[in-house]
């Protein structure tokens, strides 16, 4: 069986953004599996407006060119992680932006997650599944919360700056279960599709 190909989807452009650090760590987990074939996408890399097609490309061909590139990019993945930054009990509006660019592409995948932040993104997290309902797409059960004092171990603001392998003690069980989730339900959606 051929390698799921999935991407790592980071949620924020924010210039003092902290997600990279989770997208890196959770690339190399992925990449670790010899089930899959994960590959960064970052966001700031699209110049995406806001939405403002005429409608749903489920409906119509979206017509501004970016949107386009996003959508054949969204494409090429059989699956997804999201590295989820929490925005006042939500996911981040440039991720709201980028799920509502695509529709097509987005159904009958599966995604999982993975948040950070004081409550390690979970309820980003629950908004980002609701959305993914909508799109067609398949949870993962599992995520991984990057929250409380294994936030602030690894993240600028707590003053450590450990690396991310100090905290996989605490996570390393919900990365494993998301990834294993992920393959199976990537595996599931793959052959449907097929």
């Amino acid at each position: 069986m051929s390698k799921l190909k999935i991407g790592v989807i980071i949620s924020s452009t924010r210039p003092t953004r902290f997600g990279d650090v989770p997208a890196k760590w959770i690339l190399e987990k992925a990449n670790e599996r010899p089930e899959i074939e994960a590959e960064l996408v970052d966001l700031r890399d699209f110049d995406l407006p806001f939405f403002d097609e005429m409608a749903s490309n489920a409906w119509m061909p979206s017509q501004n060119p970016e949107a386009v590139r996003w959508q054949k990019k969204i494409g090429e993945f059989h699956g997804f992680i999201f590295v989820v930054a929490e925005y006042n009990r939500a996911i981040t509006g440039a991720l709201k932006n980028a799920l509502d660019q695509a529709y097509v592409e987005w159904n009958k995948k599966a995604f999982g997650a993975v948040g950070y932040g004081t409550v390690g993104a979970a309820r980003a997290i629950e908004n980002l599944r609701t959305i993914g309902v909508e799109l067609q797409m398949v949870s993962t059960r599992s995520a991984v919360h990057i929250g409380g004092g294994d936030f602030f171990a690894v993240h600028p603001l707590g003053q450590q700056n450990k690396p991310m392998s100090d905290i996989e003690p605490s996570i390393g069980a919900s990365t494993k279960d998301m990834l294993d989730q992920l393959i199976w339900w990537g595996n599931a959606t793959k052959a449907a599709r097929g």
